[in-house]
């Protein structure tokens, strides 16, 4: 999705999701290339955009955020900002084309952790994933 994906995709470092697969052949497929913007399920998005948050890919994050909800844009990270891991809780189908993420992303700013705790609802539509909202009730 942006100038430094195709670069990034040659790179064997390990992925920022937290799965044991080198960026190349885990999220990096997603952000660019043949299989960009085409996660296979909800779980693979919400990694893939995990990466894309640790990246700076908002391009990607804009590309694979369901129309209804998008933002107009998504601001720079803060300077120092540091991510510091993934955690998938849980996954499911709530229907044949829809699904749930429950998470925490651990992040670091000014020396103070942070954590994100989120369910978030994916939508299939036309053979692609989005990324729709946070889920209030946590179901």
């Amino acid at each position: 999705m942006s100038r430094r994906a195709p670069a990034l995709a040659a790179d064997a470092r390990p992925c920022p999701c937290g799965r044991p697969a080198a960026y190349a052949s885990c999220c990096g497929r997603y952000h660019a290339g043949p299989l960009a913007l085409q996660a296979p399920d909800p779980e693979s998005l919400m990694r893939s955009r995990y990466s894309a948050f640790v990246l700076d890919e908002r391009a990607y994050l804009l590309a694979t955020w369901h129309p209804d909800t998008r933002p107009a844009l998504i601001e720079p990270p803060e300077p120092g900002l540091q991510w510091l891991g993934l955690t998938v809780r849980r996954t499911g189908m709530t229907g044949p084309d829809r699904g749930l993420v429950d998470f925490v992303a651990r992040s670091k700013l000014g020396g103070r952790a942070h954590r994100l705790e989120e369910v978030s609802d994916f939508v299939r539509e036309d053979g692609r994933w989005y990324y729709v909202k946070a889920l209030d009730d946590g179901t």
